[in-house]
């Protein structure tokens, strides 16, 4: 080629770089899904079990249920028994994320609503976010602050909305207090899933979260013998799916992902419980309601923006 026809000659297209997905980036993101789906599904299943069981009773039979399927686990699989210095630190986390959690969830629904639920407890990606910068050093932007913010003053006018007024809802606050608490159980297990896989970290904290509400739980046994078949089909699907997959999933997402990132995809929660509550139940929460819900899902996105 001459040294005209080279000047000439049109210069190859441009290589448009192509979107890479990885076999660890979709696992990722499955890991991330499921816990959002299944405990979406969990606020309606919550209302379903109360029809047959008190609060607390529901609580301890849906994780006394998820323990006994995961002691079939652990036999076929081997599982190891925790390192005795760590039993107190993963009751503690059971006690925590599904004594306390699940115990505080099923009374505030007693009089709040599933959807309204679940945009209370979207709030925990605020929780979350400011426990992780104060105990892990994960760093939280000035918006994300401006979102936990946001959070705390979408989930107070929540409480204060009770059947289209504006008076104190105990039921809100409990579910607060839910909140808190698996804001806590999330930044806290962190440090253990350095030593046990998510299956055996799920497995061992849900064992302790069900003798942990075993000692409040005084009339499981008679409510199981008089409650309604769906009651107790909701306490056996939350023992399985928003038990233990779900939180199987989302330790697996953990040790992939920042505690503070991995929180923020919580936001997609509410949405899908506010759908799964409309479709089975009929249920839509009331409009002051939908508007806290709507400035709490604005906070969480400000705690999703990085940079």
């Amino acid at each position: 080629m001459t040294h005209l026809e080279s000047a000439t000659a049109p210069s190859p297209a441009p290589v448009q770089p192509r979107l890479k997905i990885t076999r660890a980036g979709l696992l990722t993101a499955v890991y991330l899904a499921l816990p959002m789906l299944l405990w979406a599904s969990a606020f309606t299943a919550i209302r379903v079990g109360l029809t047959g069981y008190a609060p607390v009773e529901l609580a301890f039979l849906r994780y006394l249920f998820a323990s006994a399927v995961l002691i079939l686990v652990a036999l076929v699989t081997r599982m190891p028994l925790p390192q005795v210095r760590d039993i107190p630190f993963l009751f503690v986390c059971g006690a925590i994320g599904f004594g306390l959690y699940s115990g505080a969830l099923n009374a505030g629904e007693q009089s709040v609503s599933p959807g309204t639920a679940s945009f209370i407890i979207s709030s925990e990606v605020g929780v979350i976010a400011v426990l992780a910068a104060v105990f892990l050093r994960e760093r939280l932007p000035r918006l994300g602050w401006i979102g936990v913010v946001l959070c705390i003053a979408g989930v107070a006018l929540i409480s204060l909305t009770a059947d289209g007024g504006f008076e104190l809802s105990v039921g809100a606050l409990l579910v607060f207090v839910a909140t808190l608490s698996i804001s806590v159980f999330t930044v806290i297990q962190k440090p253990l899933l350095r030593r046990y896989s998510s299956l055996q970290f799920t497995t061992y904290a849900i064992w302790g979260g069900a003798i942990s509400l075993f000692f409040f739980s005084p009339n499981a046994f008679t409510q199981l013998a008089s409650a309604p078949t769906d009651a107790t089909i909701a306490v056996l699907y939350m023992g399985i799916f928003p038990g233990i997959i779900a939180y199987w999933s989302w330790s697996q997402a953990l040790k992939r992902m920042d505690v503070a990132r991995a929180g923020s995809f919580l936001a997609l929660v509410p949405i899908a419980a506010l759908a799964i509550a409309w479709l089975f139940l009929g249920d839509v929460p009331p409009l002051m309601a939908l508007l806290g819900g709507a400035i709490v899902l604005v906070g969480v996105l400000l705690v999703n923006r990085r940079g």
